[in-house]
């Protein structure tokens, strides 16, 4: 039986596909962002997020840990990460969720009986099931598994991808899938390498292929200050985009701190702390510039 490791559920989600959506996020991605919301999608792996403030110093977690991995320290409880093997027994006791597991493993059922409790809200809102991450295509039997079972019972699929993948497996996932929302973040390939931590040579490329397949595609840009939004990149941007055949949506994102915090939890450097959020006069020249290139752009999910 297939198994996939989940991170979390969003339900009533209005901005991961069309109508009201069951947002399910997967474990896993090959880019790091410098402004990633879900920076606990990054690893494959199960992780502990701590919460500090939230700690009363119980020692529930200390006593149940198998590993003796935790310990009392002058500011708090310690972790040693070379003991600890993520096993979430710190996380389950904690009576403040002070400790919190991110990411377990589930069967296709197991999700399927998560989406399908919204069924009534899809058939009434022209909604479905969005496949987000991370990086869903990282867990590719279980992605297709997944997407087929949705499809089987006919409820809308719609998958979040950075496209960082085969492209192969890509178009073999378009086959079940009645949407990808699509992300590009730069089309610098040095920069988007800097930025993400790789190249954004296969991701183009691939966006090519699905276009070319006649997939349904929506754009995902993250508009963020300093980075993406010069004059230089938005010209590439719209070149490469009004090339692609089928005229794909296209939504402006702003950039946002939201991610920040949980950076912090995990012990992660956030290196955009420094960076405003972009006003709405900024967004709105963004539209603009990328409207002139015959796109239907949109800002916002």
């Amino acid at each position: 039986m297939t198994k996939g490791l989940v991170f979390d559920f969003k339900r009533y989600s209005m901005h991961d596909g069309p109508g009201l959506r069951t947002t399910v996020f997967l474990k896993g991605c090959p880019l790091s962002c410098w402004w990633c919301h879900n920076p606990e999608s990054q690893s494959s792996l199960s992780e502990i997020m701590v919460r500090p403030d939230r700690c009363i110093g119980c020692g529930e977690c200390v006593r149940a840990c198998p590993r003796e991995a935790l310990s009392f320290g002058a500011y708090g409880i310690i972790t040693d990460m070379a003991r600890c093997d993520r096993c979430g027994r710190c996380a389950e006791v904690c009576p403040t969720e002070a400790r919190q597991l991110v990411g377990r493993e589930m069967t296709v059922a197991e999700v399927m009986a998560e989406v399908e409790r919204d069924r009534i809200f899809y058939d009434r809102s022209g909604g479905g099931m969005t496949v987000s991450g991370g990086e869903p295509l990282m867990q590719p039997e279980f992605l297709l598994e997944l997407l087929k079972e949705a499809g089987r019972v006919d409820i809308h699929r719609a998958v979040d991808t950075t496209g960082f993948t085969r492209t192969s497996l890509l178009l073999d996932v378009a086959k079940e899938t009645d949407l990808f929302l699509y992300d590009l973040k730069h089309m610098d390939p040095k920069k988007h390498q800097l930025y993400t931590g790789v190249s954004n040579e296969l991701i183009l490329h691939n966006l090519r292929a699905l276009a070319e397949a006649g997939a349904t595609i929506n754009i995902r840009i993250p508009v963020i200050p300093g980075i993406n939004d010069d004059a230089e990149n938005l010209e590439k941007t719209g070149d490469f985009l009004a090339s692609l055949p089928g005229g794909p949506a296209v939504n402006v994102l702003p950039y946002h701190k939201a991610g920040l915090e949980k950076f912090r939890r995990l012990g992660l450097e956030y290196r955009l702390s420094g960076t405003d959020e972009p006003s709405k006069e900024a967004m709105e020249a963004v539209r603009r510039r990328l409207t002139s290139f015959g796109l239907n752009v949109k800002i916002g999910g």
